[in-house]
């Protein structure tokens, strides 16, 4: 079974182009953290390989590349001329999709949230209006002896002590999270197992899930994760998708180990 790579971020050097294919350089950060006794990995440099017809598609230019933020899905290579591949390690991709800018977005977002201020003040000053229509006028009248009866009853209701019932603490709730999120963790405190780093995930069911997380801003499921190890035990599909998108923390829920 060949070997899968998955690389994220924009070109390093300007587009090549060739007969049928396209070709430019990526850079990757290593692992954040190595076994004891290994050196830690920097940089990886890849050069990447696509087919004309599809770089076209993604409405990539020579200028652009080198600014757009990209997924790259492929296969690792070494059966590119030396000349052709500066690269440390060439890739031959199988699909590129453009990722969405943060910037965008965030330039969207204030004007949403100005309107929707806008409109619960205007709400709230209708509501305050009605009440203030609503409130009877009142005469200052002497009490009459049995309205005086009323008044000491309700004091004395009053003045006798009432048990306080015993309010539960409510239990923190993780919000704007899918159902059955239990912790949120960085991308440093999951362990990935090497079984799964060799897969390659279907990559039509992938960009559904990035088109998810771009709708909502979250994942549809929780990761799911080993008590205490933190190793994924599920959802190695979403663990990439949020890496690509570059979420801060992930949600999570845990498999307890079998004693």
């Amino acid at each position: 079974m060949p070997h899968k790579i998955t690389l994220t971020g924009s070109a390093t050097g300007p587009l090549r182009e060739y007969d049928r294919y396209v070709a430019f350089d990526m850079r990757e950060k290593g692992s954040p953290s190595a076994p004891k006794g290994l050196k830690k990995s920097t940089f990886i440099s890849y050069t990447v390989f696509v087919a004309k017809k599809a770089f076209n598609k993604t409405g990539l230019t020579k200028k652009s590349i080198m600014q757009e933020k990209i997924l790259i899905q492929g296969e690792p290579t070494l059966d590119i001329p030396i000349d052709e591949c500066p690269g440390e390690v060439g890739v031959i991709c199988f699909q590129i999709t453009v990722l969405p800018n943060k910037k965008d977005k965030e330039g969207n977002e204030p004007n949403d949230k100005k309107e929707a201020k806008q409109e619960a003040s205007a709400a709230q000053q209708e509501v305050a209006a009605t009440k203030q229509e609503e409130k009877p006028v009142t005469t200052s009248q002497p009490a009459t002896n049995e309205e005086k009866k009323a008044e000491k009853v309700q004091t004395e209701v009053k003045e006798t002590p009432v048990q306080e019932k015993k309010v539960e603490p409510q239990k923190k709730q993780i919000t704007n999270q899918p159902k059955g999120t239990q912790d949120l963790l960085s991308f440093d405190e999951i362990i990935v197992p090497e079984e799964f780093l060799k897969t390659r995930p279907n990559p039509q069911k992938t960009q559904k899930v990035i088109d998810f997380v771009k709708r909502t801003g979250r994942l549809d499921e929780p990761l799911t994760i080993e008590k205490g190890s933190n190793i994924l035990k599920d959802g190695y599909r979403r663990y990439i998708v949020a890496k690509t998108v570059k979420m801060d923390k992930v949600p999570v829920m845990y498999e307890y180990q079998k004693s």
